[in-house]
């Protein structure tokens, strides 16, 4: 108290009821191991909140009704939610919904959430149980139900089954955030539905009474709907927020898909492996969207370059081979 009288405060000291409170913080380095006698830096500030990193326990995937495969960790859902700027009676969009993990976060918030899928059984909670020890989806195992399992049901609109590749909306803004994590290939197949004429014999019976074709869907072609969708569907301001798979010794800038009526905000990375990783992509819409933006980044001389994410998939498994293949050589040895 002594050392910090130089500080030009004026008035009395309210330990139990202060106007604002203050904080001294020491940085004595990152190895426990070798901790010095003085510290390297003091920071000096007002406590303005307490941060909320008790909601990562709170909504941990391990304690959540209904899941998936790729059910989006808590932690990142809270940070997309964020990025996306969702507050109060926003209206979020997730065009590749799964089990509604994005859709909890920004309902936590007081977003009202909507999403879809191609997946019918995922929408409908059918089929077999991403849980261990646990065969088949029990028949309360569904989006709702999870938004129940934390009280924010009331924010919930609806998940429909549709492909994203086709829009189903009427034209208009009408969406103030889309947060979504699209498919990579890699644990979750990327479909999209096809004629009849296409593959005839690729038809798919998910029900008895449910048939539909589909066809391969190009990474490429995953990002350059979402960001068209995007830029028509989102109100001026509004933001898109998603995750980009990149391989990591081709990655430059470049490779970031990008569109006339959406500004990149921001670009962060998660390390998935040692040569991949994903990019969280924040993206603002500056302009409003003219018919003739439809397919300008066909125009643009950059195109060529996103064509690499369609590879994502082989040269994830070639790194797993080239991996396996070490392990077993250092085995033998």
């Amino acid at each position: 108290i002594q050392a910090l009288e130089f500080l030009p405060f004026k008035g009395k000291v309210n330990l139990k009821n202060p106007e604002h409170i203050f904080w001294i913080l020491e940085d004595y380095g990152m190895d426990p191991n070798n901790v010095p006698e003085e510290p390297f830096h003091l920071y000096f500030g007002r406590w303005i909140a307490d941060g909320q990193r008790e909601l990562i326990e709170s909504y941990s995937v391990k304690k959540r009704h209904f899941i998936g495969n790729t059910s989006m960790d808590a932690c990142l859902s809270f940070i997309m939610a964020n990025h996306g700027r969702v507050k109060p009676n926003d209206v979020v969009y997730d065009p590749f919904v799964g089990t509604g993990g994005l859709l909890i976060s920004s309902a936590h918030f007081g977003a009202y959430v909507c999403g879809t899928d191609i997946d019918y059984n995922t929408i409908h909670g059918l089929g077999k149980a991403s849980r261990k020890n646990q065969k088949w989806r029990g028949p309360d195992e569904n989006i709702r139900a999870n938004l129940r399992q934390y009280g924010l049901e009331k924010y919930y609109l609806d998940a429909l089954v549709s492909d994203s590749s086709r829009p189903i909306w009427r034209k208009g803004m009408l969406f103030d955030a889309i947060i979504t994590d699209p498919p990579y290939g890699i644990r979750e197949a990327t479909r999209r539905t096809g004629s009849q004429k296409e593959t005839v014999k690729s038809a798919e019976r998910s029900t008895e009474n449910h048939i539909f074709v589909s066809s391969n869907y190009h990474l490429s072609d995953i990002f350059f709907d979402l960001l068209k969708f995007a830029a028509e569907y989102l109100v001026m301001g509004g933001r898109l927020v998603y995750w980009l798979p990149i391989y990591r010794p081709e990655y430059t800038e470049e490779i970031i898909p990008r569109h006339p009526c959406l500004k990149l905000i921001s670009n962060c990375e998660q390390m998935l492996s040692s040569h991949t990783s994903r990019r969280l992509i924040t993206m603002e819409k500056v302009k409003e969207f003219k018919d003739q933006d439809q397919n300008s980044y066909l125009l643009d001389g950059q195109y060529m370059p996103y064509r690499g994410h369609n590879s994502f998939r082989e040269k994830y498994f070639s790194g797993v081979t080239k991996r396996i293949a070490k392990e077993e050589k250092d085995n033998q040895k």
